[in-house]
């Protein structure tokens, strides 16, 4: 179905068991969002994670992969959306204004990856403190570094 509604958007598809994973173009993201939340077809109410995914050790690019996950009590099924971003161009658009609840994954993301959330409203460290430097869930910051 996305790929009929936005056409040369998605990049990727695959089942496992029931959960399908469709990986679509940054450029995407909102409406892709959108279109889940708010069309009767799909009807995803719940975004219920965020995470990042550092596949530097993988020797594959893009390097980081947004990882969203999505759930549809209206139809009793799950969803995961993949975006992938370039380790010198890692931004992205919030979706904080389609759920709030986004809020902390995406300041987590930011705090531990160094992706950047363009649009949200309050973006900064949640874990770590303000002076740390460096985004220790990168594969690359270095783990003898205090």
């Amino acid at each position: 179905m996305l790929e009929q509604e936005f056409p040369g958007a998605v990049t990727g598809f695959h089942s496992h068991r029931g959960d399908e994973t469709v990986i679509i173009e940054r450029s995407a993201l909102e409406s892709v969002c959108r279109f889940l939340r708010d069309d009767s077809r799909c009807s995803f109410e719940i975004m219920m994670d965020l995470t990042a995914v550092d596949r530097l050790e993988m020797n594959e690019t893009p390097r980081f992969e947004m990882v969203y996950h999505f759930k549809s009590l209206t139809h009793a099924r799950r969803l995961r959306l993949k975006v992938r971003l370039a380790e010198d161009d890692c931004k992205i658009a919030s979706i904080h204004h389609l759920w709030k609840a986004v809020d902390w994954y995406e300041r987590e993301c930011f705090d531990m990856f160094g992706i950047v959330f363009e649009g949200h409203p309050d973006l900064r460290r949640i874990l770590m403190y303000d002076e740390f430097e460096g985004h220790p869930l990168r594969k690359d910051y270095p783990i003898d570094k205090q």
